[in-house]
């Protein structure tokens, strides 16, 4: 907070609309995750409280076995995010991403940025996330003047352009695994056979677990009701039913209600006071480091930085595919927003289609994705994103920029390799 009101005083801000400016930083982020945040922190104590999230983790381990969980975690991601915004995909997953550390006593940092990574990769690429259909859209609309966007061209690209980031994005989450341990490994025992007896008492202590389709419904609803209102969205069906109970903060409140189904059925409703008491002590901090880091990056935006990097663009313009790349990167990494970047550059770019020798309907597809690999790159301090990661993955912000900010540069650069060699064979 004290960053952003010396960065609004270094950047000309007028004083009279500095405390808007931080006011809308800061509530703008509570209106689009801090419901989210306490919601999905909230499914995810009560799947603890009642073994789901360790029956969940056993039948994952079934289907990947116990050597692989990070590959598990990164495709499970990358999955989620398509229909997901990537700070509520975390939120919902990271139950799974612990009981997964515990049941394999793998790295819990190397889980983190495996799951983080996944999410950061569909959310960019694959509509119908907001801001590649948007970019897509202003790409198709403006950029081809009048065209009909194709987005399931837009999405064949983005999945082809997923694959490298993703094998990179697996191998440096057992790169930095090694390296960095989170806070909640510091108690985990070393020994594997030690492992096997802590997860056969903790699995004892529960009782008897509840079933794998009941375990799993508190997650998988939540996504499948938000994934059929996109389907409806880019269908341009208008059910206002599914389009309510699609938003975040609706599927997941409906994921909280499945959660008490499985605190009743485990016959611990007394303890469900106790459990949102504990949840909200937990959530307390993760919010308002989250805020902050929206004040951040709504500061930088409401500064001149932006207009100087709009008037400036066509200076790059001879770089092709690398020049959305590039300026999407330094949108990004300049006020914190993904969808913020991918927007912004995809209204710069449109007008230059033509002149980066992409005024096709692939190369504006090429384009969209090329954007999306720069507006992940990089995620810091001013990212709401990387709060979520560093907080509920139990780092430090410095152990943050080690493994979400160097990993969202790995993939980044990943990606926008396999976007150039996409276009050499398209």
């Amino acid at each position: 907070m004290l960053v952003s009101l010396l960065f609004a005083f270094a950047a000309g801000i007028p004083l009279a609309n500095i405390p808007g400016v931080i006011g809308d930083g800061f509530s703008g982020t509570f209106k689009t995750i801090g419901i989210v945040i306490i919601l999905g922190a909230l499914v995810g104590t009560l799947l603890e409280k009642t073994g789901a999230a360790l029956k969940m983790a056993d039948t994952v381990v079934k289907i990947v076995g116990k050597k692989r969980p990070e590959a598990a975690l990164i495709i499970m991601g990358w999955i989620v995010s398509i229909p997901v915004f990537c700070d509520s995909g975390f939120v919902i997953l990271n139950p799974i991403r612990k009981a997964l550390v515990k049941r394999t006593c793998r790295s819990s940092v190397a889980a983190t940025v495996a799951l983080s990574m996944g999410l950061y990769i569909a959310h960019c690429f694959i509509p119908p996330t907001p801001g590649p259909i948007a970019a897509a859209n202003t790409l198709f609309e403006q950029g081809l003047v009048n065209t009909e966007t194709n987005l399931l061209l837009v999405m064949g690209i983005g999945a082809a352009a997923s694959i490298l980031p993703l094998i990179f994005g697996f191998l440096y989450a057992l790169f930095i695994g090694k390296r960095v341990q989170a806070s909640d490994e510091a108690n985990m025992p070393a020994a594997e056979g030690e492992v096997v007896m802590t997860y056969e008492q903790l699995v004892a202590s529960y009782g008897r677990l509840p079933s794998g389709l009941l375990s799993f419904s508190p997650i998988v609803v939540p996504i499948l009701l938000m994934a059929l209102s996109s389907a409806f969205n880019m269908a341009k069906l208008s059910v206002p039913v599914v389009s309510f109970l699609g938003t975040p903060i609706m599927a997941l409140a409906v994921g909280v209600l499945l959660g008490i189904f499985l605190l009743w059925q485990s016959g611990k409703m007394r303890d469900f006071y106790n459990i949102t008491n504990e949840t909200l002590k937990v959530t307390g901090p993760i919010l308002f480091v989250t805020a902050a880091g929206g004040v951040l990056g709504k500061v930088i935006a409401t500064s001149a930085l932006v207009p100087y990097i709009q008037e400036n663009a066509t200076a790059l313009s001879s770089l092709g595919l690398f020049f959305p790349f590039l300026l999407a990167a330094i949108l990004k990494t300049a006020q914190g927003s993904s969808t913020v970047a991918i927007t912004t550059s995809a209204g710069i770019i449109a007008p230059l289609l033509a002149t980066l020798g992409l005024a096709t309907p692939v190369g504006a597809a090429l384009v969209t994705i090329a954007i999306g690999a720069g507006a992940m790159t990089v995620s810091h301090a001013n990212d709401s994103y990387f709060w979520v990661v560093t907080n509920f993955g139990a780092m430090t912000p410095e152990n943050g920029y080690k493994t979400q900010t160097l990993g969202t540069l790995v993939i980044g650069v990943a990606a926008i390799i396999n976007v150039f060699i996409i276009s050499l064979i398209v």
